[in-house]
């Protein structure tokens, strides 16, 4: 994917960088003329490549390991990032786990580790970065959510409960840090042909039925996300803050 949107001099921070869309977004962003800090959580090989494809085109790239569930780890990649390059224009919200969770079953743990990594590590995460943008008046908070967090989804509530909670804090923020020229907002897939759909994809009948299910006939490939989290980054969305960006071929049109 070609961009003409030009975000020279910028530093970014993605989560979840080594695949699916943060991998998709860490590329794309700096054939867009931005420097990229991501974090993982397992594959160092993964990460590794991002890196390479993020240098190649001429940017700085910093990876680091870090579970974002934990608060001291969520804090140290944000100090990692500004003790190497001074500050953080854009935060890209996205990493995230979906898992299954059945009601009346008493699983605790999937709801208690969904809403630690979902939920608790973009609080953790964002409440770091905030002074720094505070700091020179300006900053793009980008949440990665989930068509989950506006019609639901059966045997994944944790999840859809923690998407949800991100259209929130998108609105929520958007109001508290724009007078500090800070703008948020949240954009929303549907399925995307992920690592994390890939299980769900084994079987072709069900991807077939996900497919007829999308107005647009076409499940898509994580640069179709990475595509609208740019454009939010980028000036031409200078005027919009608060807003939940759908990107799900017309498959779901609230929110």
């Amino acid at each position: 994917m070609k961009t003409l949107i030009s975000l020279a001099g910028h530093r970014t921070l993605i989560t979840g960088g080594s695949r699916g869309i943060g991998r998709a977004a860490a590329i794309l962003f700096a054939e867009a003329g931005s420097d990229v800090a991501f974090n993982y959580c397992r594959d160092e090989k993964a990460a590794l490549e991002v890196k390479e494809a993020v240098e190649s085109r001429g940017r700085l790239c910093l990876a680091r390991k870090a579970n974002l569930a934990r608060r001291d780890e969520a804090v140290a990649l944000a100090g990692a990032v500004a003790d190497a390059w001074g500050w953080i224009d854009i935060l890209v919200n996205n990493h995230g786990i979906w898992t299954y969770l059945e009601m009346g079953e008493g699983d605790v743990d999937s709801w208690k580790k969904t809403i630690e990594v979902n939920l608790d590590g973009v609080y953790y995460l964002t409440d770091a970065v905030v002074p720094m943008m505070k700091a020179r008046n300006q900053g793009c908070i980008i949440n990665v959510g989930s068509t989950a967090g506006i019609r639901g989804e059966a045997h994944h509530s944790h999840y859809a409960a923690t998407k949800g909670a991100l259209n929130a804090l998108t609105k929520s923020w958007s109001s508290e840090l724009a007078p500090f020229g800070i703008r948020v907002n949240c954009v929303a897939p549907g399925w995307v042909d992920t690592d994390m759909s890939a299980e769900s994809f084994a079987d072709p009948a069900f991807r077939e039925s996900v497919r007829q299910s999308i107005p647009l006939k076409r499940i898509p490939p994580p640069e179709d996300i990475a595509g609208p989290i740019l454009f939010l980054a980028s000036d031409l969305a200078r005027h919009i803050t608060g807003a939940i960006i759908n990107v799900n071929g017309g498959a779901v049109l609230c929110g």
